[in-house]
């Protein structure tokens, strides 16, 4: 076993507490959860949020997230998933919505069990998962209400056959490529037919 290896992280309950050498402290992880991760609107963090969903839509929400690893998911079929997300609204105070665009930048993938990087600068993902969060009223906005989203599927080898090395996508653009829109009960079954589509080419 390699002492300077990966960690092998498992997930957490949040009641852990925080302690000085076995002594508890009053606080506990679920505090800082909810100091560090209660504003689910805050452009960073409703990213890892579409994380999240998409993961939980795909069923590969068991093991922890796995930080600027060459994907963002692996589903049980072994596809890759990028996801991206973006919204109209923002934490802080607008004049206008914010527009919607995503970065589809091709990057030298990094592997994070022994520390990598791949020879070749590409989108390394097999499918892009784009998550719009599409509530437009700041006062009932719910980043937790998966209705308030929409969702669009489309391969990866379709955005660099049709866009090369183009490293930013608006939605407009976007909805030109014909991705396929899906719902939040949907995205698993779209992702399998869309890779299976592929490989019957």
């Amino acid at each position: 076993m390699n002492p300077m290896g990966p960690l092998n992280v498992s997930l957490k309950s949040g009641t852990e507490p925080f302690h000085c050498d076995g002594q508890a402290l009053p606080r506990t992880l679920l505090n800082f959860w909810q100091w560090t991760s209660s504003d689910l609107v805050n452009n960073a963090l409703r990213g890892v949020l579409a994380e999240y969903l998409v993961a939980t839509a795909l069923g590969c929400d068991q093991q922890p997230r796995q930080e600027w690893d060459a994907y963002d998911l692996v589903t049980a079929e072994g596809v890759t998933v990028e996801v991206k997300s973006a919204a109209y609204i923002q934490s802080w105070s607008q004049q206008d919505y914010s527009t919607i665009q995503f970065s589809i930048k091709p990057s030298l993938g990094w592997n994070a069990t022994n520390n990598t990087y791949s020879p070749q600068s590409k989108r390394q993902a097999d499918i892009y998962v784009f998550c719009v969060l599409k509530h437009k009223d700041k006062a009932s906005v719910d980043p937790l209400n998966v209705s308030q989203w929409d969702f669009y599927i489309i391969q990866t080898s379709e955005l660099n056959d049709r866009l090369g090395r183009q490293s930013t996508l608006g939605l407009s653009s976007l909805l030109k490529l014909n991705p396929i829109q899906a719902s939040y009960e949907t995205i698993y079954s779209e992702i399998l037919e869309r890779m299976s589509d592929q490989k019957e080419l």
